[in-house]
């Protein structure tokens, strides 16, 4: 019997660990929000997070008075740190909704426990990406003119040819659509908060937000054909927002940029940074809220693995821009490779690059390493750096020595550069903490499903007959509320 349930836990390890009952799911997740003593170091890390969030703000303000000029961008160099923390910040908000969307289509239970606070990854990392497309028009408040036509006079529209304009529809789809899957995903969970808060401005505001949820089965019914629907929206908008940012390189002649392997390359490299992400929040959310038997060793590891398998595809992705350059005999892709990687000024980056990308995840092939929460933490943030040096090796190295050798020129970031990319990221946790205390960051009534109490087949039976006869006898079954 004991050889049965090693194989069995081998086989099909279990997502939740501990004796733990619905009542006791419910009580450890909900009580990390409603609570009334919030943990000490919850106010230490909200406190630093705010203090770097007020760089981004003061630096809002100088460009703002002063113009993208205090930036350090030039000629050739046009695009800079703007659109390098764009597609960072982008490429980190895919994962949350591959997690929850693609994870749900497929039926992989282990994205239960993590699906919920990667949504909410998404959502910040996609604000703090929407930033700086508008400022770097400099005068973000004349942006809506180009971006919004209307009839005029001097017959100026955008051009609906140019991936950039497709870019102002492809990240507000992305962004609208992993909203509304956030936050029905979190109406049940709001009426189990409305239910349990003991404090009626909290009970005030949770009733707000769960829409007079009373869990029955007409509303279990709904739910999931919304959800399901979503997920389904959601998961071709995944693929699709950085291909499509991809495309605003592809289609230049720049070299180094016109690719057609920039758009799987991008997506497979927007999927690495973002569960590299999602392990930097987890693993001290885990510990910090006692959430190991929640986020098992399990979901680390799968994690690790998916890291590792597309990290590999990004490595593979560098080889190819390698190869392309020498296959294509082109006098410029052949200079550029050469420039990018060794006779350039900026080969430093690419190594560092390949250093942190490629080189970094060759540890997790070892369990040793796949197991650690040290090494899988270290390697995260190596990868994070590693996946904004690629950006930058893509953006700065291909500009600054272009066709024409009489406009090369370097390029060195200023400090408000530097203030506004350190700014997002103070941003970026700010709202993280928030969402931590005021939102339960573990789906409480999908990690109910995982006991083995829950019997979800057989409920699932009982789910559709009861539906069937909720349906043909609504008045007497679901009164409306009184």
């Amino acid at each position: 019997m004991q050889v049965d349930k090693e194989l069995q836990q081998k086989l099909r390890p279990a997502m939740v660990e501990g004796e733990h009952t619905f009542a006791s799911v419910t009580d450890k997740i909900s009580d990390v929000t409603l609570k009334k003593r919030t943990p000490f170091h919850w106010f230490i890390g909200f406190g630093i997070s705010f203090l770097v969030a007020q760089l981004l703000l003061f630096s809002v303000v100088w460009l703002l008075a002063n113009g993208i000029g205090v930036w350090g961008n030039n000629q050739p160099v046009g695009w800079a740190f703007d659109i390098i923390n764009f597609v960072w910040w982008i490429g980190i908000g895919h994962a949350g909704t591959l997690i929850s969307a693609i994870l749900l289509l497929l039926n992989q239970k282990w994205r239960t426990s993590i699906n919920r606070f990667a949504e909410a990854m998404t959502l910040f990392a996609v604000a703090c990406a929407a930033m700086f497309p508008l400022l770097h028009t400099g005068r973000p408040w004349l942006a809506a003119y180009w971006l919004f036509p209307y009839p005029n006079t001097m017959g100026i529209w955008p051009q609906f040819r140019s991936p950039l304009i497709w870019d102002v529809f492809a990240v507000s789809t992305y962004a609208t659509v992993s909203l509304l899957f956030w936050y029905v995903g979190l109406i049940p969970d709001f009426a189990t908060l409305r239910d349990r808060a003991k404090n009626k401005y909290y009970r005030f505001v949770y009733a707000i937000l769960a829409w007079g949820w009373r869990g029955s089965a007409r509303h279990w019914h709904r739910y999931e054909i919304t959800y399901l629907i979503l997920a389904g929206l959601s998961t071709p908008l995944v693929l699709s927002v950085h291909s499509i940012v991809s495309f605003d390189f592809a289609v230049s002649q720049i070299p180094g940029w016109h690719a057609t392997i920039f758009p799987p390359y991008f997506v497979a490299g927007a999927i690495f940074a973002g569960f590299a992400m999602v392990l930097i929040l987890c693993i001290p959310l885990r510990h910090w809220y006692r959430m190991q038997d929640f986020i098992t060793h399990t979901h680390l590891v799968y994690m690790g693995k998916v890291m590792l398998a597309t990290g590999l595809i990004v490595c593979y992705g560098y080889a190819m821009e390698a190869f392309f350059g020498w296959y294509s005999v082109a006098e410029y892709e052949v200079f550029m490779v050469k420039n990018r990687i060794w006779e350039g000024p900026y080969w430093w980056s690419y190594w560092l690059l390949i250093l942190c990308n490629g080189m970094s995840i060759q540890l997790l092939w070892f369990k040793r390493f796949r197991e650690s929460e040290f090494w899988l933490f270290t390697i995260s943030v190596v990868v994070s750096v590693g996946m904004w040096l690629e950006r930058f090796v893509i953006i700065v190295t291909s500009l600054h020595r272009d066709f024409l050798p009489s406009s090369w020129a370097m390029y060195s970031p200023q400090i408000w550069d530097w203030t506004m990319f350190i700014g997002t990221i103070g941003f970026f946790f700010t709202l993280i903490y928030l969402f931590v205390r005021f939102v339960p960051i573990i789906s409480i009534f999908e990690v109910r499903t995982l006991l083995p109490d829950a019997n979800v087949h057989g409920h699932q039976q009982d789910f559709d007959e009861s539906v069937l006869e909720v349906e043909s006898t609504y008045d007497r079954t679901d009164p409306p509320n009184s």
